[in-house]
C-alpha cells in the first residue's frame, strides 16, 4: 500500500491528511493551530498588518504529521511515498543569502517585517497603487495577466513596502520566497536562493511571471516601482514549475523529525484554493468556490478557449496554475467568513467585556457561559435568518469590510450597511450580510460570463460550504445555479495529496489522480427561482450602493 500526505496551511492552522494513493481513502488527519498567531502576536488590525512567524509553520508541520501518523495503522509511515503543500497566498517572506527566512535568525526573531506577510495584510496599498500606475505607462503592461490591477495582497507590493519601512531588514534581505515554495524547499534542503524550485501558481498569479516575456518584470520596471528592489530580479528565478513536479526527497533530518523515510517525494507547492479545486475534481466550465475566511474562485479552461482573451479585474490567468496543460483562472472575495466573524465579535462585546468582569457568578461558570454563547451566536442567527422572507428587510450591506479582491481589486474601499431602522434586529442584519457576500459572488460570476467564460456547474468546498445551509442556499438563489458541495472537509489537503501521488510516480498525471482519489459530493443546493427574481431587484440596489460607497465615500 502507498500513501501520500497533503498539507494544507490555512490562515489559522495547518491540516495534515494521510491518503491511500490508489483509492483516495482517508487514513487519518490532524489539525494544529499556529500558537503565536492565535495569541494575536505580530499583528495590528488597525493598520491591516497580519504577520505569521515561520516557527508557527514549522511546529504545525511536525505536530500535525506526527499526530496523523499516530492515528494510522502500524507501518503507515514506512509506506508514505509523497508529500505536497498548499498554503495561503500571496504570503511571502524575505530571505538572506543562505535562504534563511530572516525571522529565524536571532537578530530578527521578534521583528514582524522579517516574518511571512499573510495574504490579508493590506499595509502595501500605496505600493500596489504605484505598481498599477507604472504598469499602465510601461511598454509592457505586466499586470495584463493579473486581471489588469495589481493588489496590495500580492508579493511585489508587500516586499516593496517592507523594504521601504524597515532598513535593518532591507540591509540583510537578499531575496524573497512564497510560503508555498518555502515549505518544500525547507524539508528537501533546497532553500539556497539559487536552488529554490518556484511554483507556477504563485509566480504567475501574484509575481507577474509570464514565460512569453521572459519571466518576471524587468529590472528597470521593478526599480521604477521601488528603488529598494534593485538587484532582486537577478537573484530570483527565471523558470517555474507546475505542481506535479518533484522538488526532491525528504532530507534525513526532516525524515527523522516527521517520523517518515527519505523515500518521500516532495512536490512543488501551490496556493490552497488552486489545490482545493483539484481536490474537488475541477473540470472545464466548473466554477469552484473555496469558501472560508475569504473566498477564492477557480476555473480552468483549455488553451483554445482562452486564445486572445484577457479577463479584466480577476486575480490572473496562468498556464498550468491549477491543472497542467490548461489555463487556471482565479478570482475571489477578500472577506466572506471573516464578515460573519466580525458581526459575531460585535455582538459578543458585552460578554467579553462586561460579563467577564461580573462578580455575581464564579469564574468557571462565567467562562462556560461565555464559551457556550459564543459557540451558539452564528448557528442561532442562521436559524432565525432562515425564517425571514427575502423581501421583508430593507437592510442592505456591501461586503467590502476587508477591501475588494475581485472584480477590480481595490483595498481602499470599506463595507457599508444601510436601511437600518428601530426594528433592525441582529438576525435581520446578519441576513443582509449573508446576502451581501452572495451578491459579491454574483459580481464575480458575471465578470466571467461577460468575458465569454461558460459556467455550467458550481462546486463549493471549505468549512462554510459544509456547515451553513443558509449561506449555501442564499448563494444558489442569488446565482440561479445549483451548487454541489464537495464531500471532503479537507479538499485542499486532498488536492495536495493528489499532486503528491503524481510527484511520487503513483499516478501518471493529475487527471488520473483525480479519477482514482476523488471523493465526490455530499450535498447539492438547488436555486429557488422565485427568490432569485426578488434577489435580482435587491442586487440592482447592491450595485448602486457599491458604486456610491466606492466613488463618494472612499474614492
Amino acid at each position: 500500500m502507498k500513501y501520500t500526505i497533503g498539507l494544507d496551511y490555512g490562515s489559522d492552522s495547518c491540516r495534515a491528511v494521510i491518503i491511500e494513493a490508489e483509492t483516495g481513502k482517508e487514513i487519518a488527519s490532524s489539525v494544529k493551530y499556529y500558537k503565536r498567531w492565535i495569541q494575536g502576536k505580530y499583528c495590528d488590525p488597525q493598520k491591516n498588518q497580519y504577520r505569521q512567524h515561520p516557527l508557527d509553520y514549522i511546529e504545525a508541520l511536525e505536530e500535525s504529521v506526527k499526530e496523523a501518523l499516530s492515528k494510522s495503522p502500524t507501518g503507515t509511515a514506512e509506506q508514505v511515498v509523497g508529500m505536497s503543500f498548499d498554503t495561503t497566498g500571496s504570503t511571502p517572506a524575505l530571505i538572506d543569502k543562505d535562504g534563511q527566512v530572516l525571522a529565524l535568525r536571532p537578530d530578527f526573531a521578534e521583528n514582524p517585517n522579517a516574518m511571512f506577510v499573510l495574504w490579508k495584510d493590506h499595509t502595501a496599498i500605496k505600493e500596489a497603487a504605484k505598481i498599477n500606475e507604472v504598469a499602465k505607462r510601461w511598454p509592457i503592461d505586466y499586470t495584463a495577466y493579473e486581471g489588469g490591477i495589481y493588489s496590495s495582497e500580492w508579493v511585489w507590493a508587500k516586499v516593496a513596502h517592507v523594504l521601504k519601512e524597515d532598513k535593518a531588514v532591507a540591509g540583510e534581505a537578499y531575496s524573497w520566497i512564497e510560503h508555498c515554495d518555502w515549505m518544500p524547499a525547507l524539508i528537501t534542503d533546497t532553500t539556497k536562493p539559487s536552488d529554490i524550485i518556484r511554483g507556477r501558481c504563485a509566480a504567475g498569479h501574484k509575481a507577474m511571471w509570464l514565460k512569453e516575456w521572459d519571466g518576471l518584470p524587468t529590472e528597470d520596471f521593478l526599480v521604477e516601482i521601488a528603488p529598494e528592489l534593485k538587484g532582486y530580479r537577478e537573484r530570483l528565478f527565471h523558470d517555474t514549475y507546475t505542481s506535479e513536479v518533484k522538488v526532491g526527497n525528504l532530507t534525513e533530518e526532516w525524515a527523522n523529525r516527521l517520523g517518515l523515510t527519505t523515500n518521500v517525494a516532495v512536490g512543488v507547492g501551490a496556493f490552497d484554493c488552486h489545490m482545493g479545486a483539484v481536490g474537488a475534481e475541477i473540470e472545464p466550465k466548473a466554477f469552484v468556490r473555496v469558501i472560508g475566511t475569504s473566498t477564492c474562485d477557480i476555473m480552468i479552461a483549455p488553451y483554445e478557449d482562452m486564445h486572445g482573451k484577457l479577463i479584466p479585474g480577476i486575480c490572473g490567468q496562468v498556464d498550468g496554475s491549477v491543472i497542467p496543460g490548461m489555463v487556471g483562472l482565479e478570482a475571489g472575495q477578500s472577506g466572506f467568513g471573516d464578515i460573519y466573524a466580525w458581526f459575531k465579535s460585535v455582538l459578543a462585546w458585552p460578554l467579553e467585556n462586561i460579563l467577564k468582569e461580573s462578580a455575581l457568578i464564579d469564574q468557571e461558570t462565567k467562562q462556560k457561559l461565555i464559551d457556550e454563547t459564543l459557540d451558539k451566536i452564528i448557528p442561532t442567527l442562521s436559524k432565525e435568518a432562515e425564517k425571514i422572507p427575502v423581501s421583508e428587510s430593507s437592510i442592505l450591506a456591501i461586503d467590502w469590510m476587508n477591501g475588494r479582491r475581485t472584480p477590480d481589486a481595490n483595498q481602499m474601499v470599506k463595507g457599508t450597511i444601510t436601511g437600518l431602522n428601530l426594528a433592525s434586529s441582529a438576525p435581520l442584519i446578519f441576513k443582509a450580510l449573508v446576502e451581501a457576500t452572495a451578491f459579491g459572488s454574483k459580481a464575480i460570476v458575471d465578470r466571467f460570463l461577460e468575458n465569454g467564460i461558460e459556467i455550467n456547474s458550481v462546486i463549493g468546498i471549505g468549512g462554510i460550504s459544509l456547515k451553513s445551509p443558509l449561506v449555501m442556499q442564499t448563494l444558489a438563489d442569488v446565482l440561479a445555479m445549483p451548487i454541489k458541495v464537495a464531500k471532503s472537509e479537507q479538499a485542499c489537503a486532498f488536492g495536495a495529496a493528489m499532486f503528491a501521488s503524481v510527484a511520487a510516480g503513483v499516478h501518471p498525471d493529475i487527471k488520473a489522480a483525480q479519477k482514482a482519489m476523488g471523493q465526490g459530493f455530499a450535498h447539492e443546493y438547488k436555486p429557488n427561482m422565485e427568490k432569485h427574481e426578488v434577489y435580482m431587484q435587491i442586487y440592482a440596489k447592491y450595485q448602486k450602493l457599491g458604486k456610491f460607497t466606492e466613488t463618494e465615500l472612499f474614492s
